[in-house]
C-alpha cells in the first residue's frame, strides 16, 4: 500500500512540476518527485540507486533553482482553480498505480529482482542519465552567459 501512495503523491508532484508558471514552485514540485521516485527505489530494495537518485536529484535541483530565479520573470499567481485542476489531472492519471497495484512480485519470468536489473543490466542508463543532466546544467551556464553578456 506504501508503494502505491508514494506513486500517486510521484504523479501528483510531477504533473505539478509540468504545469505550475511560476519556476521556483515548478522546481519545488519537481524536488517532490524526485524525493518520492527515490522513495519507491528504497522501498523496492535498491538502496545504492535510491541514493544515487536523490544525489542526482539534488544537484540538478540546485542548478534548476538558481537558473530558475534568474531567468524567469515574475509572473501573475496561479488561481486556486488552475492548482485544484492540476492536482485532480494527478490523481486522475495516478488511478491506473492504485487499481493495478505496483507493488506485486517481480516477474516470475526474469527470476532477478529489482535491484539485481537496475544494477547489473542498465549501467548505461545511468551513464546517459549524468550525460542528460551535464548537457542541461552547460546549456543554462551558456544562456546565463548569453544573457549577462547582453546586459552589457
Amino acid at each position: 500500500m506504501i508503494l502505491e501512495i508514494l506513486s500517486v503523491g510521484l504523479i501528483i508532484s510531477a504533473c505539478l512540476a509540468i504545469f505550475l508558471d511560476e519556476a521556483v514552485y515548478s522546481v519545488a514540485a519537481l524536488a517532490g518527485t524526485l524525493f518520492l521516485a527515490s522513495l519507491l527505489y528504497a522501498f523496492s530494495d535498491a538502496l545504492f540507486a535510491a541514493i544515487f537518485q536523490f544525489a542526482v536529484g539534488a544537484g540538478t535541483l540546485a542548478v534548476l533553482f538558481l537558473a530558475g530565479e534568474m531567468l524567469s520573470e515574475t509572473s501573475t499567481k496561479t488561481s486556486q482553480k488552475n492548482l485544484l485542476l492540476i492536482i485532480a489531472v494527478g490523481v486522475l492519471l495516478s488511478l491506473p498505480a492504485i487499481f493495478l497495484s505496483v507493488s506485486g512480485t517481480p516477474s516470475v519470468l526474469s527470476g532477478i529482482s529489482f535491484g539485481e536489473a537496475l544494477w547489473d543490466s542498465r549501467a548505461v542508463d545511468v551513464v546517459l542519465q549524468g550525460l542528460v543532466i551535464m548537457t542541461v546544467a552547460l546549456g543554462i551556464v551558456i544562456v546565463l552567459h548569453e544573457k549577462r553578456n547582453g546586459e552589457k
